[in-house]
Parts: structure tokens; sequence; C-alpha cells
């Protein structure tokens, strides 16, 4: 294995383990496993503390992976970018500084397509507020932002770039399913805490 290799993975893996949910949620004093689906991840921090507190998530969770992405790309490039930002999401889904309870890697996915490909990143963006601008309902936004990603860069990258996006994709899956299977996330148990 050589070192950029073993570097990304490292690096990828430890970024990807800081549990930036659990840090928001015990700052304002609740145990975000036992509120709203129990996923410690920052749409649930969302769901349960609103985003006026919640928005360090998204923005911690974000850098988790874009920073996993550009670390990869100085080490050797994209194909080490994308080992680095699997590694982030496997971190955030298996955090080892959390017990190795983790999300969905989904905020932390969306940081690393902007190292991953910018072009295609800033399509899903301009996509994903048009969507909420017509809508008015983040969580559609959101989706197109997200599974719009890979048809996007479709117009800017190479077909196997865009099958490894695929792949990292089939993360956010496995784990939402991995979570499903052994009833986690299952509907809200309390009602917001605070004022959003």
């Amino acid at each position: 294995m050589s070192v950029g290799l073993g570097l990304a993975l490292i690096i990828g893996y430890a970024l990807g383990s800081i549990p930036v949910a659990l840090i928001v949620a015990e700052l304002h004093g609740v145990d975000i496993y036992q509120l709203g689906d129990g996923n410690p991840g920052a749409w649930n921090t969302f769901e349960v503390l609103g985003l006026r507190r919640a928005w360090p998530v998204f923005v911690g969770d974000g850098l988790k992976g874009l920073l996993a992405g550009l670390i990869g790309l100085l080490l050797g490039g994209e194909s080490l970018a994308y080992v680095a930002v699997a590694a982030a999401m496997l971190g955030h889904c298996l955090p080892m500084f959390a017990d190795f309870k983790g999300g969905k890697a989904v905020t932390t996915f969306a940081g690393g397509a902007f190292a991953l490909s910018l072009p295609a990143a800033f399509v899903a963006l301009i996509a994903c507020g048009l969507t909420w601008f017509v809508l008015r309902e983040f969580k559609w936004a959101a989706r197109v932002g997200i599974f719009g990603f890979p048809c996007f860069q479709l117009f800017f990258d190479p077909a196997g770039q865009v099958l490894a996006t695929a792949a990292l994709m089939s993360i956010i899956g496995l784990r939402y399913l991995v979570a499903r299977r052994r009833g986690r996330y299952a509907p809200a148990r309390s009602a917001p805490v605070g004022s959003r």
C-alpha cells in the first residue's frame, strides 16, 4: 500500500470520525441518540434543535468531506480524493471517537462533492436552491442537490468518475438499509428542543 493511499485512508477516516452532531447537541444539553430519529447527523440535529442551532453540524459535516477530498487531491489526484472522501464517509458512519455509532454521511458526501467535481457541485447547489425557491421545502431541495450531483457530473467528468461517485453514494444507501434493519431511524419520538 502506497504512503499516499494510506494517508488518504487514515486522514479521511479520522476527519469523518469527528462527531460534530454529538458535540453540538451536547452543547445544547441534549442526547441526539435519544431524540428525533436517533441519527447523529445534520438532518436529525436540525429536526431536533432547529436551523439556528444546527447549522454548525451542516457546516462541520460538510467540511469533513471537503477537507478529506482536498487532502486526497494533494496526495495523489482524483483517485485518492475519492478514497479520502469514502474514508471520511465511513468515519462518519462508524466514528472511532463516538463508539462507532454514526450517521448516514449524506452531508459529508455533499462536502466531498466540491473536491471531487467543483463544476458539478456548483450546478447541484444551484439546482438545490432553485428547488427550495419553488417548493419551499428544504428536504426536497437537498435531495435534488445530492441525487442530482452524479447526473450533473455527466456533463463535466468521464464516466469512470461518475461511477466512482455512484459507489460513494452506495455507502449512504447501505448505511440507511442497515440502520432500518436494526430498527433505528424510527419516527420522531419528541418535539424539537428550543426555538428554531
